[in-house]
């Protein structure tokens, strides 16, 4: 059966631009969690689903539908592309903080289980090596400079129209950052035999070079 690669790292860090390229190199799908409890997110707002109400939450999820668009670009979520609001920062912080409630990580993680139950598949996210796919032959980590990745998200952001105030960015990442490293329940870290990649100075062509190295050395891929 073709492998797991379980991709995490924080906000910034090139993890989803690099994971979606290494999986178009490799033939395989690629599965971005992180767009998942993004979704879970935006729909508690609009729907006014308290945060704290793990009832309310676990009956949302029970009714959420996930499918990807063609390209592994996009989500639809009952049916509903939620691709580009998604994308928003707004959704990033929605994320975080829905991502503390165990009862919506226990029902997002059976089903990234099942998405990659098969194998040939690229998942990226932030407890893919420690907690979805801990026997996974492949772990990468990776991350950046701080400043970096507040530059990167910036640009992703006003490349889709948004006005960025890069200092506020910047903090918010590292509070969400401080929030992801700190929660109870699969705080994000490096499984203890991750590779773990800096992309700070690096090409997306030579992170992607790099991790599909690692897969070669540790797969029959």
């Amino acid at each position: 059966m073709r492998p797991v690669i379980a991709i995490d790292g924080p906000a910034g860090a090139g993890k989803s631009s690099a994971s979606r390229a290494l999986a178009r190199r490799l033939g395989f799908q690629y599965v971005d969690t992180g767009a998942m409890y993004r979704a879970v997110g935006v729909i508690a707002a609009e729907q006014g689903v308290s945060f704290e109400d793990d009832e309310a939450l676990a009956a949302l999820v029970d009714g959420l539908r996930f499918e990807g668009t063609p390209g592994g670009d996009g989500l639809t979520v009952n049916g509903r592309d939620l691709s580009a609001t998604i994308r928003r920062a707004d959704a990033g912080e929605l994320a975080s903080r829905v991502s503390t409630r165990p009862v919506v990580r226990e029902r997002l993680v059976a089903l990234q289980r099942r998405l990659g139950a098969t194998g040939g598949v690229v998942m990226e996210g932030r407890d893919i090596g420690t907690v979805v796919f801990p026997d996974a032959p492949v772990k990468l980590y990776l991350t950046a400079d701080p400043k970096e990745r507040a530059r990167r998200r910036a640009l992703e952001l006003r490349a889709r129209g948004e006005t960025v105030d890069e200092a506020a960015l910047a903090a918010e990442i590292a509070a969400r950052d401080r929030r992801d490293q700190s929660r109870a329940t699969a705080p994000l870290r490096p499984a203890d035999d991750a590779v773990v990649v800096d992309t700070t100075t690096l090409t997306l062509e030579e992170v992607v070079e790099h991790l599909a190295g690692v897969v070669r050395a540790r797969t029959a891929v």
